[in-house]
């Protein structure tokens, strides 16, 4: 499998939260929450151009690495009936999405850290609460089938993002790994720091990685803001597998957030510091970014922060 750039340490940004930023803070609708379908109109190409240009722009003012995430999290056969698409659209969506963040990619081909081509996957079924608990033989068939599109594409890495449950990360990494793609798990978690299921965080991760035999890359936390978990990060070395955090600003919980008709930004430099505080615990974490209610402030806040020479030494 190959190695990915980020493995190196050094410090790798990711964007924030793509979807509830453009509709939130620049009006712009996305059907069912799908950012792929942006891609279909000019209009929304060159909103999520301009997005991703900010954060690219962001990297190159600190000379960090950047993932660069296709819009890829909904564009499988579960949202199929929702979003009205065949599955060949869909597979065509997954490589115009790929396609699409390689260009841009090009663009900002003078950055000093690697741009890594990320597509990011997405549970089957509510992110924020799961209907059915999938085992993991359903997780592998069932996801094997966005992977092997991906394999048609350019990306390098794919991100199972705001997974909530043990089984599907598991199938999801068996069929990344069969297909040869390096994998990224990351876990949401609701206020109490365990995961929509009510399995402790460090316990998935360890199941995960005993079923897989630490297939999957590294593991990630995101959807999720700091106060929600860092009282239930360890001195165990589980810990060690969590290389990456996207948190939300704002301290709501879950359901809060899917009932809530005004956005939560909460304090960029107040998150900043709470990423200062998690990093402390876990020195080896990297790959920084955001998820819901963030955005470019956010983001540039946190890179400003492990940039002053001080927080990423170690």
């Amino acid at each position: 499998m190959k190695t990915l750039p980020q493995s190196s340490g050094e410090l790798f940004l990711t964007d924030g939260g793509l979807e509830t930023d453009l509709i939130f803070n620049h009006g712009i609708e996305i059907r069912e929450f799908a950012a792929h379908t942006l891609l279909s109109s000019a209009a929304g190409r060159h909103a999520l151009a301009e997005y991703f240009r900010g954060f690219l722009s962001l990297a190159r003012e600190c000379g960090t690495g950047f993932i660069l995430d296709a819009p890829t999290w909904k564009a499988h056969s579960h949202w199929a009936q929702d979003l009205g698409a065949t599955e060949a659209e869909l597979r065509t969506a997954n490589l115009e999405a790929v396609n699409f963040i390689a260009t841009l990619r090009d663009e900002f081909a003078g950055n000093q850290g690697p741009t890594v081509l990320n597509a990011v996957i997405g549970p089957k079924g509510d992110a924020y609460a799961p209907e059915t608990l999938l085992s993991a033989s359903e997780a592998e068939e069932y996801h094997a089938q966005q992977l092997h599109w991906l394999t048609d594409s350019e990306v390098e890495m794919v991100s199972a993002l705001t997974f909530t449950q043990a089984e599907e990360a598991t199938g999801i990494v068996r069929a990344a790994d069969k297909a040869g793609l390096p994998i990224v798990v990351s876990f949401t978690v609701e206020t109490d720091g365990r995961l929509p299921t009510g399995q402790p965080l460090g316990e998935a991760i360890q199941e995960v990685d005993a079923a897989t035999r630490q297939a999957a890359a590294y593991f990630m936390v995101n959807c999720a803001h700091p106060e929600h978990f860092i009282d239930a990060l360890t001195d165990d070395e589980w810990t060690r597998r969590i290389k990456g955090l996207r948190c939300n600003a704002s301290r709501c919980s879950h359901a809060e957030l899917d009932a809530a008709e005004e956005l939560d930004a909460g304090n960029p430099l107040e998150l900043a510091a709470q990423y200062g505080s998690l990093v402390a615990r876990m020195p080896w974490v990297n790959v920084l970014g955001g998820c819901c209610g963030t955005d470019l402030r956010h983001v540039h806040a946190i890179a400003a922060a492990f940039t002053s020479g001080d927080a990423m030494a170690s």
